[in-house]
């Protein structure tokens, strides 16, 4: 294997000096515990809800938690919703480990339909952790491991910028749902706007802002939005929501996609139109890692969906055994488990690692 560059060192000596630092105050691996009621770490019963259980980055993140598990003593509890948008199948699975009782919920929230069942969890004294997507409020879990999305969008829009070095952009915006509000989905979105140069209204709303006028990232230009469609987060969904676009408009030339299934799912709808488009996208999967290295993503800001859920069933187990809570990191209101663009197009200005450094240290197959 090849040393890492320093690009990637920086990278990666983000990450390991933030999972060092809790890491600290994270419980014993060995399974000792000082709790004090004398003998060994109690087992502790915890739930782990994901939005679905299909979607790569949420598949990693079952993995991850199933086999760190039994390092912490941890009874794990594996649950989803039925796909992108079911909040009931969520609030099911907080009720379960309500009456289960556990002790504590790793939840990727689907949107503010669930907040009511996180607090009737809370309430019942189960410490409740959101995972890649805050919560609207913040305050609805006790504290969230997550990517900084609206630093993963920005990263997106710099780059983007840069690339298009001036040209005027006619952009597609391929969001996640029409329907809901999720943080997840605004802060990706408007973080690229804002990442462009591009002015945006309500920083929590997609689709408010001007449709035409200039961006100031890269060289500035001038630009167009096209479109706010949402994609659910598939593939599917990707290139029905890119047909949608190019039927308004045929000459996209830049598409923001909310996770890279959207993208792989657009980059289809372009090709069968005989249309190419600057693609950029969030995840860093191994999968959209590879989409970069053949170039139909152009750039992806890559998180880490394992170190999420391990630490955060760390934290509940240390809790649980008379630990310390977590807490934010400094300036956030969460805990910020680290982002990276992924590109082989590197711009000035914007730090970055190539496909292949992404590949080693990217998740899911």
């Amino acid at each position: 294997m090849s040393r890492h560059t320093p690009t990637l060192r920086r990278t990666v000596a983000v990450a390991t000096i933030a999972s060092t630092a809790f890491a600290l105050t994270a419980c014993n691996r060995s399974g000792s515990s000082d709790s004090g009621s004398g003998g060994g770490t109690k087992t502790v019963g915890v739930s782990l809800i994901t939005k679905d259980s299909t979607n790569p980055f949420f598949v990693a993140m079952q993995k991850g938690a199933k086999a760190d598990a039994a390092k912490n003593n941890v009874k794990l509890t594996v649950a989803s919703g039925k796909q992108e948008g079911d909040d009931q199948g969520q609030i099911t699975a907080i009720e379960n480990s309500i009456a289960r009782g556990d002790k504590g919920i790793l939840i990727t929230p689907m949107s503010t339909g669930v907040n009511a069942a996180i607090e009737k969890a809370r309430k019942a004294g189960l410490f409740v952790i959101a995972l890649d997507t805050p919560p609207d409020p913040a305050s609805t879990v006790d504290i969230t491991f997550a990517t900084d999305n609206r630093s993963a969008g920005k990263l997106d829009g710099q780059w983007a910028a840069a690339q298009m070095a001036g040209k005027p952009a006619v952009i597609a915006l391929l969001d996640l749902f029409n329907d809901k509000i999720v943080s997840v989905d605004y802060n990706r979105d408007q973080g690229f706007l804002e990442g462009m140069g591009i002015d945006v209204k309500d920083p929590k709303k997609n689709g408010d802002e001007a449709k035409t006028g200039k961006y100031t990232g890269g060289k500035g230009g001038d630009y167009t939005i096209v479109c706010n469609e949402a994609g659910q987060g598939a593939e599917d969904g990707g290139r029905s929501a890119m047909e949608k676009c190019l039927a308004k408009n045929p000459n996209i030339n830049l598409v923001y996609t909310i996770n890279e299934p959207t993208a792989v799912g657009a980059n289809a709808a372009l090709k069968a139109a005989g249309k190419t488009a600057l693609i950029v996208s969030v995840d860093g999967g191994c999968a959209g890692v590879a989409s970069v290295k053949s170039g139909v993503i152009g750039a992806t800001a890559q998180q880490y969906p394992l170190k999420m859920a391990t630490l955060g069933m760390e934290a509940i187990a240390k809790i649980a055994n008379g630990g310390e809570k977590p807490k934010p990191s400094p300036g956030l209101d969460f805990y910020n488990t680290g982002v990276a663009l992924v590109t082989d197009k590197k711009a000035d200005g914007v730090e970055s690692i190539t496909s292949d450094e992404g590949a080693k240290i990217c998740w899911g197959n």
